[in-house]
């Protein structure tokens, strides 16, 4: 069995999803220091504010990465050296705790990188009133032409019949109310069209400081939303972190790596379901765990004994 550990996106977090990690004394004292170098109280977001509250993007997205770390340190802590060799692979923002996990960033650097780019993702998302929609089904070519028609951009591929929508209100609207034939349009309560031109200048703020952010070559296989193939450099992985926040993300991608790769086993870090589901329609007998409370880990455990 061959598995693959992957780290969800913006979107995936829920009120109260940390608050079992919590209860581990190890999980407690990583997020509090990782707060502190946030400046994010990810202590209360992860467990008392609501939903309203953590879907602002510049608490979203630290929330999202330091719970990234928190499932890939559990993990660790249980397997050792058993994930020596094992790839990883985030969505969007989940990249970033890839990063972690592949040994690019330390904990402290991913969180202040994902601080960073939170901060200029939502000052761009202020400057023009956007949002996101997700298309379900269709064909691809029709999707991506009606969208050009409406200048909506096409932020996320994600795969298993899915395509994000990115832009104008009016424009969505137009999208909801005559879809491309087969597909349906789901409206995303997002504060932004990330991923898309609107994000040109968190991107060139970002690229003017990625410096700033140390990094180390990976240690372990890492694939980028680019283009789903793996990358060997540090230095080239943050560039590619940078690029993505106006570029779309290609999940689609990754996923068929997955599957030329034959992984048979896919774990999905906390908060944990939206990768899963996705793997679910698109990579059909493939072994599928959330690992969304410590109770989880003996069930990652398990999938890793059966491989053996």
């Amino acid at each position: 069995m061959t598995i693959v550990v992957t780290f969800p996106g913006q979107g995936s977090q829920k009120p109260g999803f940390l608050a079992e990690w919590l209860e581990r004394p190890e999980s407690r004292s990583t997020l509090e220091r990782l707060a502190d170098a946030s400046g994010v109280d990810l202590v209360a977001h992860g467990t008392e504010s609501d939903a309203d509250t953590i879907r602002d993007t510049a608490i979203a997205q630290p929330l999202i990465v330091a719970a990234g770390i928190l499932s890939w340190d559990a993990l660790a802590e249980r397997l050792g050296e058993r994930l020596d060799g094992v790839t990883v692979a985030g969505h969007s923002v989940g990249e970033i705790a890839a990063a972690y996990a592949a040994g690019i960033f330390d904990a402290e650097t991913a969180i202040r990188f994902v601080a960073r780019r939170a901060n200029l993702m939502a000052e761009d998302a202020a400057k023009h009133t956007t949002s996101m929609s997700a298309v379900i089904g269709g064909d691809e070519a029709d999707v991506v032409a009606r969208l050009t028609e409406l200048a909506l951009e096409p932020a996320n591929y994600n795969g298993a019949g899915q395509i994000v929508a990115a832009g104008e209100p009016d424009a969505l609207e137009a999208l909801k109310a005559e879809p491309v034939a087969g597909t349906r349009v789901i409206p995303l309560k997002v504060a932004g069209a990330f991923h898309t031109r609107y994000m040109a200048d968190a991107h060139d703020a970002l690229a003017a400081s990625a410096d700033e952010f140390a990094v180390s070559d990976p240690v372990r296989p890492i694939l980028t939303n680019f283009d789903g193939t793996a990358v060997t450099s540090g230095a080239d992985y943050r560039q590619l972190l940078v690029d993505q926040v106006n570029r779309p993300v290609r999940w689609d991608r990754c996923m068929a790596n997955f599957v030329e790769s034959g992984v048979t086993g896919l774990i999905e870090a906390a908060p944990a379901g939206t990768l899963t589901g996705l793997a679910k329609r698109a990579m059909r007998g493939t072994e599928l765990i959330n690992l969304n409370a410590p109770n989880d880990l003996d069930a990652a455990v398990a999938l890793f004994d059966s491989a053996n």
